[in-house]
């Protein structure tokens, strides 16, 4: 009987104990799942300040006993995160927002990096002199002559003015560039002897033409976002003025006269020269075919007016007379072809053969 209640009595106590196991282990778990409520400020003592009721002896805690509320479990990772970020929004929301002034002078002293702006000095002493040395040596090359420049770099440099705003002043610097050249050349035609005349005009004319060939290309971007919106003119059109106006109009009444007596004597001027200079005289001003309309009209189609039937014969006399005049310069090419012709017939003639090969 005595063994039968000793093991009553250690079944009850296990029962017991499991029981309170199983409470604690839920009670631990339901501190996981969601943060304790923190606890009142009237159940935690402040170690600073004594209890109401006067300042009693302070005795330490009895040897077993925790001093103080149980240690709070510790919350979970994903409690933690949640914690942090509200802890992130509450510094965002405490700290004070940049003023105005402060993001305009951040946005300015970047924009000079970001935007590389240009300015008025860096225009003088950097990007103008790339391209005066450029337009020099365009101006005086010569024909076929190779010119060591980079108009990848040139026309970058036309397209950043362009675009910083320094277009006017770019194109007045262009205008005043070839007008000083211009000016030069006129003067050295001025000095020219009259039998060295047309031929240094037509280089003059020809060399001044070409370079319009490279340097329009090069002004393209500030000749179609400034010349042609704002000025309602084209570049190119704008240079070909200038040779008029600086050099062919102070020296057509002096070039003129030398082309009509050149006319006269056949071969005194090269037809090439003679036609550049015609065709060229014809491109700047078109109304000085008045002041010559035959010499315009041996170079340049439908200048003169039709023909007409009733002056076939003045025609006919005007072939005759350049004909006489070939004779007279000693002009016998058509003779000496028709002879050479005539030999070769003879020579190929089977008589002719024959007599060669000895046979009759």
């Amino acid at each position: 009987m005595e063994e039968c209640m000793e093991e009553e009595e250690m079944l009850t106590y296990e029962a017991m104990m499991d029981d309170q196991n199983h409470n604690n282990w839920e009670a631990a778990a339901d501190n996981f799942r969601q943060p304790p409520p923190p606890p009142p400020s009237s159940s935690v003592p402040d170690p600073g300040r004594d209890p109401p009721g006067g300042s009693a002896d302070r005795k330490g805690p009895k040897e077993g006993l925790p001093m103080g509320p149980p240690p709070l479990p510790e919350p979970n990772g994903v409690i933690m995160m949640l914690k942090s970020c509200d802890a992130a929004a509450a510094v965002t929301k405490a700290a004070p927002a940049p003023t105005p002034s402060s993001t305009i002078n951040i946005n300015t002293s970047t924009s000079k990096f970001l935007m590389n702006v240009i300015t008025v000095e860096d225009y003088k002493s950097t990007y103008w002199p790339k391209l005066d040395g450029a337009i020099d040596q365009l101006l005086t090359q010569s024909p076929g002559d190779y010119i060591p420049i980079s108009y990848e770099q040139i026309y970058s440099c036309v397209y950043k003015c362009v675009c910083q705003q320094h277009s006017e002043q770019m194109y007045s610097d262009l205008i005043k560039k070839i007008t000083s050249h211009l000016e030069r050349v006129s003067k050295e035609l001025q000095a020219s002897p009259p039998d060295l005349y047309i031929e240094r005009f037509n280089i003059a004319l020809g060399q001044y033409m070409g370079a319009l060939q490279s340097i329009v290309p090069l002004f393209i971007y500030m000749n179609k976002f400034y010349i042609e919106t704002k000025l309602n003119r084209d570049l190119k059109d704008d240079l070909i003025k200038l040779f008029t106006e600086h050099v062919a109009d102070k020296h057509i009444y002096s070039l003129m006269p030398l082309l009509l007596e050149a006319q006269s004597t056949p071969f005194q001027v090269t037809p090439s020269t003679m036609a550049n200079i015609v065709k060229g005289l014809y491109t700047l001003r078109p109304e000085w075919v008045q002041m010559a309309p035959t010499l315009f009209s041996k170079f340049i189609p439908n200048i003169l007016p039709p023909a007409v039937e009733s002056e076939l014969s003045e025609y006919a006399a005007q072939d005759q007379k350049l004909q006489r005049d070939l004779i007279q310069n000693g002009f016998t090419r058509g003779d000496q072809s028709r002879k050479r012709a005539g030999d070769e017939l003879a020579y190929n003639s089977p008589s002719a053969c024959a007599s060669s090969r000895g046979y009759r």
